[in-house]
């Protein structure tokens, strides 16, 4: 008996095949855009690599080529102070054959300084790690090896008992050895005052320029702390070098160069110190009486003289003796025989900081932001104004009178005529004059003559 065919199923296979043949073209349609896209994004991929990879390469070329054109090196210097620890991070470029230029600074401080662990030595370490790890922030991977780093102590340590400072002094250096840049056996120390006066002589003459040109005239250097004054200069006068005395005249190597200095650092007769010694003090004592600390020209004792220095000469008929003239007569006494006077520095071109630079601003001879100019006689009229008004009023700096006739008469003492032009600046050309410039550029130099044999 012949089958009937199903037309329901003719029907349904006549609509599947062409159906089955529409998805099967469709997926091999959407294949093969996948592949194509799949083989156009590694395309794009492989050639973007290629070409980071010759845009790498041509970076490391432009690197290289700026190298050779400008060499690039970096200097750690940590500056350990009495009130705190502060980091500089210095860039240099040098073009060929050329001096080099500070092309970036950067700067970290810390509080307390590090004689503050004299009593717990490990303490010390975390601060000087985070100071450590600014540097690495800032200094490319690749120069960490290269780089050399330094610290050096200023009074806090030099106050500590030598055994404190040494444990201090070696902490520090374990630090450093563990660190990755360039330390050497000399990395960590205690600066004494010649090498802070050199150092601060190197920083504002390479920051004017001075040092660039052979034979240019440089500048001299005065520097006022609370322990400690430094003056130094570059004599031109063969009578300068003969004349000084013992311990004013040291060598300096830089740039191939030898600098004959006067440099020398009067301790106690940095600010504080002499405060100390005009009301008749001692260093580690005080005063015969705390209330002088207070108001120290208005003082039971000061005060009393200059009473009884008006009533002498009242009765002799002369004229009244002020305290600007008891403030003098006692800075006087302090500084007397203790200075050694160079003729030549009136001749020279000077840079005055710190506490010149903190009077002059105080009292509106120079702006306080920007710095400026004055001439020496500036202090003694300064002096004798606040003094003066010392005797009709309440004063608002109790050390004012004293400490202005101190710097007069300071700077008088040095040869310094009252119409010697000085410079007061906290920066020059937007960098900090601090010695710690001077002092890692300086050793950086030292590390190039090392390795550059004699010839």
């Amino acid at each position: 008996m012949r089958k009937i065919p199903n037309h329901g199923t003719l029907r349904m296979t006549k609509v599947a095949y062409p159906l089955g043949l529409c998805v099967g073209l469709f997926i091999y349609v959407a294949y093969i855009k996948w592949h194509r896209a799949s083989a156009a994004q590694a395309f794009f991929t492989i050639a973007g690599a290629a070409s980071g990879a010759r845009w790498t390469q041509q970076a490391f070329s432009s690197s290289d080529s700026a190298t050779h054109s400008h060499e690039v090196f970096y200097g750690i210097m940590f500056d350990a102070g009495s009130t705190g620890t502060r980091i500089h991070v210095f860039q240099f470029a040098r073009p060929p054959g050329e001096t080099p230029t500070l092309t970036h600074e950067t700067f970290k401080a810390l509080k307390p300084g590090l004689s503050a662990y004299a009593d717990d030595v490990e303490k010390s370490a975390q601060g000087i790690q985070e100071l450590l790890n600014v540097a690495k922030q800032h200094i490319p991977y690749d120069f960490w090896k290269a780089t050399p780093l330094v610290l050096k102590a200023t009074a806090g340590l030099r106050l500590l008992p030598g055994e404190k400072a040494q444990k201090l002094l070696q902490k520090v250096k374990e630090v450093f050895k563990a660190s990755p840049f360039l330390v050497g056996d000399d990395c960590v120390s205690i600066m004494n005052g010649t090498d802070e006066g050199v150092s601060a002589w190197i920083t504002v003459n390479f920051l004017t320029g001075s040092l660039k040109t052979p034979g240019s005239s440089s500048v001299g250097m005065l520097d006022l702390g609370g322990g400690s004054t430094q003056i130094t200069f570059l004599p031109r006068v063969e009578g300068t070098l003969q004349a000084s005395p013992p311990g004013h005249l040291t060598a300096l190597q830089m740039f191939n160069r030898t600098y004959k200095l006067y440099s020398y650092s009067y301790l106690g007769l940095g600010l504080m110190s002499a405060r100390l010694a005009i009301l008749g003090g001692m260093e580690g004592k005080p005063a015969e009486n705390d209330k002088e600390l207070v108001s120290p020209c208005l003082s039971p004792r000061f005060k009393g003289e200059w009473e009884h220095a008006e009533v002498t000469y009242r009765i002799s008929g002369q004229k009244a003796v002020g305290l600007y003239e008891l403030c003098a007569s006692r800075v006087s006494e302090v500084l007397r025989n203790k200075v050694h006077r160079a003729e030549e520095a009136q001749h020279v071109d000077f840079y005055a900081f710190s506490y010149y630079y903190d009077l002059a601003a105080s009292f509106g001879l120079i702006d306080a932001e920007k710095g400026g100019s004055l001439v020496v006689g500036d202090f003694e009229t300064a002096a004798k104004y606040v003094c003066r008004t010392l005797e009709t009023q309440p004063p608002s700096n109790p050390f004012a009178c004293m400490d202005l006739t101190y710097i007069s008469l300071l700077l008088h003492e040095f040869g310094f005529p009252r119409d010697k032009v000085l410079k007061l600046a906290r920066k020059i050309d937007n960098v900090e004059t601090s010695w710690a410039l001077g002092a890692i550029f300086h050793y950086i130099d030292s590390l190039k003559r090392q390795k550059t044999p004699a010839l």
